[in-house]
């Protein structure tokens, strides 16, 4: 199994590196020599001098995936261990089925164990989801808790057929800027095509994290670092990986981020934890202060019950109600009223809310006319402040993929999985899905890319050792994963080029990269 799953990393690369590798260089390729031919899907536009977007399928001709049926393993994790896997597959055969136990090892990441994951138990391969539902029926029957799934998902064997989109744009000939940008408000959320098209962008992808249900928040709202125009419109969830597109996105670098935001009254300070969001709520966790954990943790909401927020002009919608203190600002962060929580943000002005003891210490130090100041810092993991001007704007995601030219996977760190409780984070990590991913090469051209996934022999998508793997193949030196899954979109001169995986369609997303003429 261990010479296989290298087999598959290494081919992985190869494939990946002759079919697209040269399209940052943007000389003419082709498919793979162990694809099965694909005359004519291989394309590339030339969208405007020193933007190039190309768009093929990766084919693996040896690849036979197929649909089965895998035990749920204890506490409904993915896999078990050994004894158990042993003792899972006794018990399918003294019910008459015939198991197969599969070992799965780590991926290639920089911060979690080596060797073996865990072992997984599976019953038959079948042609169809149709008939992979009727066995799995059958062994639910027998007292299992047992799942269909399409093999082609899995990565430790090859895919099938992936789907990509490459745009790489060089800032030593492209005359336009590149930009996040959350359109009008960060309150919302629109398809990543329809912004492109009212931008006239020529290429566009989806950007970071945000929250999708009102139970976490409000919908739209960024779950991680971004700033737009120069202002920071969302704080950090932890130390993690984003894209700073400085100077109209003519300098661009990838790195982690912090940021801390302080309000001072007088001579008293008080930590604000966030911006945009809901007090109380905290998307992604990485916050100090936030339950049930400090950390960042992708897709948990935890909880902050002394929590100062700051809501800014870009926020318009209703602002959030329920006990506590807020505060109005003036543009020159002067007090104009203190009262309840609700209503909206003044034009120009600014809104602080409290609860806990930030609505105490809003209570004390709030004064009709006088100011409230806000300091604002960003900073890499070097300790180095990012300051930002008004054509600067980052957007982030996690986690990192490549680092100085190297494969470098800090998913445990950025909490997209966690090594010790394999029922958190492994799908999303470790399964193929689709996702959008962004990077540097060494000349500082960007690499915007998506994949499409959950498209059974169609387009499986890539794990995230497949995506760090594939950026790397293209030339990146520095690569970050971005938002992916029903939210991986690309748009080419304002038109959705790829294709989604939500059954109804392009999803409205957060906020976005977009590649303005």
């Amino acid at each position: 199994m261990r010479n296989e799953e290298s087999t598959v990393r290494r081919g992985l690369g190869t494939r990946m590196g002759a079919a697209l590798g040269a399209a940052v260089v943007l000389v003419a390729v082709h498919p793979p020599a162990q694809a099965a031919p694909d005359t004519g899907s291989w394309t590339t536009e030339a969208v405007a001098p020193g933007v190039r977007v190309r768009a093929g399928v990766l084919r693996d001709a040896d690849a036979k995936p197929s649909w089965t049926v895998t035990v749920q393993g204890p506490g409904s994790a993915p896999l078990g261990d050994r004894s158990w896997a042993d003792a899972t597959a006794g018990r399918l055969r003294d019910a008459g089925f015939e198991p197969r136990v599969e070992r799965v090892a780590w991926p290639a990441y920089a911060d979690t164990p080596h060797g073996t994951m865990g072992w997984r138990v599976r019953v038959g391969s079948y042609g169809t989801s149709g008939d992979a539902q009727g066995a799995r029926e059958k062994v639910a029957a027998a007292g299992f808790s047992v799942v269909a799934e399409w093999t082609g998902y899995d990565g430790q064997r090859p895919a099938d057929r992936e789907s990509v989109h490459v745009a790489v744009i060089d800032p030593a000939r492209f005359t336009g800027t590149v930009a996040a940008t959350h359109d009008v408000s960060v309150a919302d959320r629109e398809k990543t095509s329809s912004v492109a098209a009212k931008r006239h962008s020529l290429v566009a992808v989806n950007g970071g994290f945000f929250v999708t249900s009102d139970a976490d928040g409000v919908q739209g709202t960024m779950a991680g670092i971004a700033a737009y125009e120069g202002e920071l419109e969302s704080m950090a969830a932890g130390s993690r990986a984003a894209l700073i597109l400085a100077d109209g996105g003519r300098h661009a670098r990838i790195a982690d981020l912090t940021s801390t935001v302080t309000a001072r009254a007088g001579s008293s300070t008080y930590a604000v934890q966030g911006i945009n969001r809901v007090p109380g709520k905290v998307r992604n966790c990485g916050r100090p202060g936030a339950t049930p954990t400090e950390l960042p943790r992708q897709d948990l909401t935890c909880s902050e019950a002394d929590d100062l927020v700051k809501f800014t002009p870009r926020f318009r919608a209703a602002l959030p109600a329920g006990p506590g203190t807020q505060v109005v600002l003036d543009a020159d962060g002067r007090v104009v009223s203190t009262g309840p929580r609700g209503g909206t943000v003044p034009a120009g002005g600014s809104v602080l809310q409290g609860i806990g003891a930030a609505s105490d210490w809003l209570t004390a130090h709030a004064r009709q006319g006088e100011r409230i100041a806000l300091e604002e810092v960003v900073r890499d993991t070097a300790g180095r402040r990012v300051r930002l001007d008004a054509d600067d704007s980052i957007v982030s995601a996690a986690p990192t993929l490549v680092k100085d030219g190297r494969i470098a996977i800090d998913a445990a760190t950025e909490g997209t999985l966690d090594p010790k409780n394999l029922s958190f984070g492994y799908a999303w990590s470790n399964v193929r899905q689709p996702r959008t991913m962004a990077g540097l090469d060494a000349k500082g051209r960007l690499i915007l890319a998506t994949v499409d996934g959950r498209q059974p022999g169609v387009s499986e998508g890539f794990t995230l050792e497949e995506a760090a793997r594939f950026m790397r193949s293209l030339g990146a030196v520095q690569a970050l994963n971005l938002d992916g899954g029903g939210s991986t979109a690309m748009a080419v001169n304002g038109r959705l080029a790829n294709v989604t995986s939500d059954a109804t369609g392009e999803r409205a997303v957060g906020d976005t990269v977009q590649v303005l003429p």
